[in-house]
C-alpha cells in the first residue's frame, strides 16, 4: 500500500475517506505498513485532528481488524468501566469485583501504562503468576462462571489498536482526542457489553487537563458508543493530585486489596462508588443512585467484593494469598521516606519525572521493575515543618533512581505563594474539607465529593457549582 500521499493529505489538513482509513488500519495491522510510517500518520493526526466521519472510520476499523467476545443470549448484564488514566488510578482492580459481587457482569479488558501513567494490566501482573493474557475463550468462559475477568487485549481483538496503543506511547502522540476515543471505543465495543461507563480524568496528572479537553474527548466517546448500540455514560474526575496514597503497580495493587478489605483511602472509595453506581444503574439492577451506592457497600463490608477477587486471582494463575496478606507482592529493595525541611506548599504537578515502573517498550519488553513507586505522599496544601511527606520505594539501591525521584519531596516544592498563604494549583480557600480527607471527585477542582454525570441525554451532577455552563 503506497501511504505517503496519505500521510502527506493528512499532514496538510485533508481528509481520508472511510475506504482508505480501512484499508491503512488492515494493512497496518497485517504488517505491511511499517511503523515509520504510521508513526507519521499519527503525528499529522495529533497536528490536524480528525473530522467526525474519519473518527468513526477509524474507530470501525480498528473493531473490525479482530473479533469480538459474544454472550449470545446469556441474560446477566454486562457493563464496563474504563479510565482515561491518572496517577495512582487503581480503581479497576477495587471496582471490577467489587461490581461482579452485585450480580453484574465485568468483562474488563485493559491496557498498559500510556505516557506518565500507570497501566492496569502492570498492576496486576505484581501479583505472583497472574496471567492477563486470555483468550476470547477462557475470557467469556470465566465471565459466566465467575462474572468477571481481567485482561489484556488478545491478538484476536482490535489487534489494530493493539499495536497502534504500544506505538503511540514511544512517538508522543498520545495526548490527542480523537487517537484516545477510537482506541478505548474500539475495545469496548469488542467486549459484547450491554453498557459502558467511562471514567475521564481532568486535572495536572491527566493526560488532558483541561476542562474543555475532557468534556470535549468525554462527548466524543459518548457519540461514538451510542452510535453503535452501546449505551455510554461519563464521569468527570478529578486528578490534580494523585487518586490515593500509592503510585506504583505493587504499591497500588496493595492499596486496592486494602480498599476491598475496608481499608482504603477515602478519596478512592468515593470515585469507585460513583463509577459503580453508574454500572449498577445502567446495568438495570437498581433504580437509583442510593440504592446502587448502599448495595456497593455492603459487597464491600460483607466481605464478598473481596472474596470476588481472591477468585478472580486463581481463576487467572495467581497466587490468591494475595488478598489475605499482600506481602507477597513485589517488595521494594530500597526505601528513602522524605520529611518537609520546612513549613511550604505541596505543589499538585504529579506527573512522574522517571519510569521505574515495569513499563514496556512497543515490542513488549519490559523496562523496570514493578515494584518501585511513592506511597504517603503529602496532600495538596500547606504542610509543617518535619511532618513525612513522602516514602518513595526504589527498585535498586540508591543512585540513578533516587536522584530521579528525588524530585518528589515536598521540600522542593514549597516555592508557590500568595499573599503570605497557602496557594496549591487548583484549589480555592474552600477546599480545606478535601485536605483534611474527604478529597473531591468532582473534575472540576470543587470542595465537598461531586461529581459530573455525562450521557447522551445531558449532564447532572450533584452541585451546579461543579458544572460549566458548556455542559
Amino acid at each position: 500500500m503506497f501511504v505517503v500521499p496519505l500521510i502527506e493529505r493528512k499532514r496538510d489538513g485533508g481528509a481520508l475517506t472511510p475506504e482508505q482509513w480501512s484499508a491503512l488500519i488492515a494493512a497496518y495491522t497485517d504488517g505491511r505498513v511499517p511503523d515509520y510510517q504510521m508513526s507519521a500518520l499519527l503525528m499529522a493526526v495529533v497536528l490536524r485532528g480528525l473530522e467526525r466521519q474519519e473518527l468513526a472510520a477509524l474507530t470501525d476499523a480498528m473493531l473490525a481488524s479482530g473479533q469480538r467476545l459474544g454472550f449470545d443470549s446469556w441474560p446477566t448484564p454486562r457493563v464496563d468501566k474504563h479510565s482515561t488514566g491518572g496517577v495512582g488510578d487503581k480503581v479497576s482492580l477495587v471496582l471490577a469485583p467489587l461490581v461482579a459481587a452485585c450480580g453484574v457482569a465485568v468483562p474488563m479488558m485493559s491496557g498498559r501504562g500510556l505516557g506518565h501513567t500507570g497501566g492496569t494490566l502492570d498492576k496486576l501482573e505484581a501479583i505472583p503468576g497472574f496471567r492477563t493474557g486470555l483468550s476470547l475463550a477462557e475470557a467469556k468462559a470465566q465471565v459466566m462462571k465467575l462474572g468477571v475477568a481481567m485482561m489484556g487485549q488478545t491478538p484476536e481483538i482490535a489487534p489494530a489498536d493493539r499495536r497502534l496503543y504500544a506505538l503511540r506511547d514511544v512517538t508522543g502522540t498520545v495526548e490527542a482526542i480523537p487517537l484516545i476515543a477510537a482506541s478505548i471505543m474500539s475495545k469496548k465495543l469488542a467486549e459484547g457489553l450491554n453498557a459502558l461507563v467511562l471514567d475521564v480524568k481532568r486535572g495536572s496528572g491527566a493526560f488532558l487537563p483541561s476542562l474543555e479537553q475532557s468534556l470535549e474527548l468525554a462527548r466524543t466517546m459518548i457519540t461514538l458508543g451510542e452510535d453503535r448500540g452501546c449505551p455510554t455514560v461519563a464521569l468527570l474526575t478529578a486528578m490534580d493530585r494523585p487518586l490515593g496514597r500509592a503510585c506504583g503497580n505493587a504499591l497500588e495493587t496493595e492499596e486496592a486489596i486494602l480498599t476491598l478489605r475496608g481499608e482504603g483511602p477515602a478519596d478512592l472509595l468515593e470515585v469507585t462508588y460513583a463509577l459503580g453506581s453508574e454500572m449498577l444503574l445502567a446495568a438495570g439492577v437498581e433504580k437509583t443512585s442510593k440504592k446502587a451506592r448502599q448495595r456497593l457497600a455492603n459487597a464491600l463490608a460483607s466481605g464478598l467484593a473481596a472474596e470476588k477477587f481472591e477468585q478472580l486471582i486463581e481463576a487467572q494463575g495467581g497466587n490468591p494469598k494475595t488478598v489475605e496478606d499482600p506481602s507477597v507482592l513485589p517488595q521494594a529493595q530500597e526505601v528513602e521516606v522524605y520529611a518537609a525541611p520546612r513549613t511550604g506548599v505541596v505543589a499538585a504537578d504529579h506527573r512522574p519525572r522517571g519510569r521505574g515502573d515495569g513499563r514496556r517498550s512497543h515490542q513488549g519488553r519490559r523496562r523496570g521493575r514493578p515494584h518501585g513507586g511513592v506511597r504517603d505522599h503529602g496532600e495538596a496544601g500547606r504542610q509543617g515543618a518535619g511532618r513525612r511527606t513522602d516514602r518513595v520505594d526504589l527498585c535498586a539501591r540508591p543512585g540513578r533512581n533516587e536522584a530521579r525521584l528525588r524530585g518528589a519531596r515536598a521540600g522542593d516544592r514549597d516555592r508557590r505563594q500568595a499573599g503570605g498563604k497557602a496557594a496549591p494549583v487548583d484549589l480555592t480557600p474552600g477546599d480545606e474539607g478535601r485536605r483534611g480527607g474527604a478529597q473531591a471527585i468532582g473534575g472540576f477542582c470543587t470542595p465537598g465529593p461531586q461529581s459530573c454525570t455525562l450521557s447522551s441525554s445531558g449532564a447532572s451532577c450533584t452541585s451546579r457549582s461543579a458544572c460549566s455552563s458548556s455542559v
